[in-house]
């Protein structure tokens, strides 16, 4: 027969939304940076396709 599950204290509640808040926001600052790096043609750790090559074949 099915039991009900004991009821998570708010204390515990609050702790893993912080976690998930500081991981989402280390995660966006990481993209962030790797954006501006592609921008400013510094990134040496991202591949990605150039229209620069397109040209040169007309």
């Amino acid at each position: 027969m099915a039991v009900p599950k004991k009821k998570t204290s708010k204390s515990k509640r609050n702790m893993r939304r912080a976690h998930w808040n500081r991981v989402a926001a280390l995660e966006a600052q990481k993209a962030l940076s790797l954006g501006k790096s592609i921008l400013t043609g510094r990134s040496q750790g991202f591949i990605y396709p150039t229209d620069d090559d397109d040209e040169d074949e007309d």
